[in-house]
């Protein structure tokens, strides 16, 4: 007999989600995580005395689209959202701003402001491209079978409205020449576009990601009370109070393989633990190498040729004596301290970002996103005193100077603190300490290959049915009982948990269909 049922790799959100299912359907659940807690790339440690720093993902959009909080009562186990509104603030040199808020008629007005004209088009935008994105939505909550793809995604969109042809042209393009057509304001294109900038803004088919922004008003912005990572410590409390078991400070040395089936995992210190069914929610890539010879030639091929780019951005973190005071919206603390605060005026300032990003080299003109979550929960920061975490993009892992990040991350932290400044010109003074999470540190720390936050670049080509890659798209591993699950996998990176939901769902359908007759399902929950 087996030691679980289930052996989950790795304690980021989607391996907890996964596991959280599986625990709650009665099954024997273990969490083996290499790090000291759990969480992954939302994890929030007091790094500096008396700040609490997400080491991660901060802004939580997506997973509030899903059900999983509610299915998993992760609120019984401490979980504590606060809604935020506005959503974005953003900016502008010429101190003029927009304010993004859940409500589009809020929104509208604050875009009058700068240009009427597109507050018209804003309106007509979110009719046009919601229904597609609620489409999207369902998509992406599922696993990305042919039958799903077309079900979810082709057969509504082409029952939507009779203009259908024209919206998929539209989606062929890149979310620039799509935001070019939509607005005038090169600033609302600016803000659009830094929101979509999960993909380059001339990359053919990124139009998806701008077409997915009037979600944002559906969602609105929630934070965990505490910090990003209390979602984890949540899914961790519930998965123990259903019988599993977290083992931290525990990584995996390789997958167990037994007549071409994974039969659970070697850690670092020797032991093996024996499970029914393995899933890995490491990068694909580490997940590979914990099965060493025992991957398929072809499909170790396949992996080895996976796109995981070259880094994304780096998050600096702050303890601060006091709030950014932006110029173009003085005072403090204000709704722009709650809201995502934008730096970047307009697609061709995005467009240079990543220019410097194809040739190796650190962004000269970052396009930036501030937190000041601290603002709206005091929990962060001691009395007084603030949280402020600044994401810039673009950064390469590997840098065209030969230089080693080690050594030029602080200079680079620097120059994002002078960019910022420049719309907020008191935080130069205001810094009391700092964490710099340059591509290498998220490599070294998280576990983030090259320092990609998303595993695997999100363009077309590794997505859907091709994430991670063809023959691996369905939440199953080369060998059989290995499951995948996390960033890697359909739909890709953020704090959504739909890969763990997903992967969850087929393992659970593959435990369905085996009989097992020494073991009934009533004895299978731990007492």
């Amino acid at each position: 007999m087996s030691d679980f049922d289930v052996i989950v790799i790795g304690a980021g959100h989607n391996g907890l989600v996964c596991a959280g299912y599986l625990a709650k359907a009665g099954y024997r659940v273990c969490v083996v995580e290499q790090r000291h807690g759990v969480g992954g790339a939302i994890a929030t440690e007091e790094i500096v005395p008396g700040f609490r720093f997400d080491l991660g993902g901060s802004a939580h959009f997506l997973i509030n689209l899903t059900p999983i909080v509610a299915e998993l009562d992760l609120s019984r186990y401490g979980l504590e959202y606060l809604d935020l509104d506005p959503i974005l603030f953003a900016p502008f040199p010429d101190q003029t701003h927009v304010m993004m808020w859940k409500s589009v008629d809020q929104t509208c007005d604050s875009i009058a402001a700068i240009c009427p004209e597109d507050a018209d088009r804003y309106r007509l935008f979110i009719r046009r491209w919601q229904p597609i994105a609620e489409l999207l939505l369902e998509s992406l909550m599922h696993t990305p079978s042919p039958l799903n793809l077309a079900r979810y995604l082709a057969g509504d969109i082409l029952r939507l409205r009779r203009d259908w042809l024209d919206d998929i042209h539209a989606l062929l393009g890149s979310y620039g020449h799509l935001l070019r057509q939509s607005f005038v304001s090169p600033k609302l294109q600016g803000m659009i576009g830094w929101r979509a900038a999960q993909a380059p803004p001339t990359e053919p088919l990124s139009a998806l990601f701008a077409v997915w922004h009037p979600m944002y008003h559906v969602s609105g912005m929630r934070r965990p009370r505490g910090g990003s990572g209390m979602l984890a410590q949540a899914l961790a409390k519930m998965i123990e109070a259903h019988g599993g078991a977290i083992l931290t400070d525990s990584p995996a040395r390789r997958i167990l393989v037994k007549g071409r089936r994974a039969v659970g995992v070697e850690l670092a210190n020797g032991q093996t633990l024996t499970a029914r069914k393995t899933v890995s929610g490491t990068h694909i890539l580490t997940t590979i190498n914990l099965l060493g010879d025992e991957t398929p030639m072809a499909i170790r091929k396949r992996v080895m040729q996976a796109n995981l780019g070259n880094g994304l951005g780096m998050l600096v973190c702050y303890a601060m004596k006091e709030l950014p005071n932006y110029t173009a919206l003085p005072g403090s603390p204000g709704p722009q301290h709650t809201a995502l605060q934008f730096v970047c005026p307009d697609l061709p300032y995005l467009e240079r970002a990543y220019g410097d990003y194809l040739r190796g080299q650190p962004s000269a003109e970052p396009a930036l996103c501030a937190m000041t979550f601290s603002a709206a929960d005091p929990s962060l920061a001691p009395a007084g005193q603030h949280v402020l975490s600044v994401w810039g993009q673009y950064y390469p892992y590997t840098l065209a100077s030969g230089a080693a990040w080690d050594e030029v991350g602080p200079q680079v932290a620097d120059h994002m603190l002078d960019t910022l400044a420049r719309y907020a010109p008191n935080i130069k003074e205001a810094v009391i300490d700092r964490l710099i999470e340059t591509p290498v540190y998220l490599e070294r720390t998280l576990g983030l290959l090259r320092g990609n936050i998303m595993h695997l670049d999100m363009s077309l080509d590794q997505m859907f049915l091709f994430r991670p890659t063809a023959g691996l798209s369905q939440y199953r591993g080369p060998v059989r009982d290995l499951y995948l699950t996390g960033a890697s996998t359909h739909p890709g990176g953020g704090i959504m948990g739909a890969s763990g939901r997903n992967a969850a769902s087929v393992v659970l359908r593959d435990l369905s269909l085996e009989r097992w007759p020494w073991q009934p399902r009533a004895s299978r929950r731990r007492q």
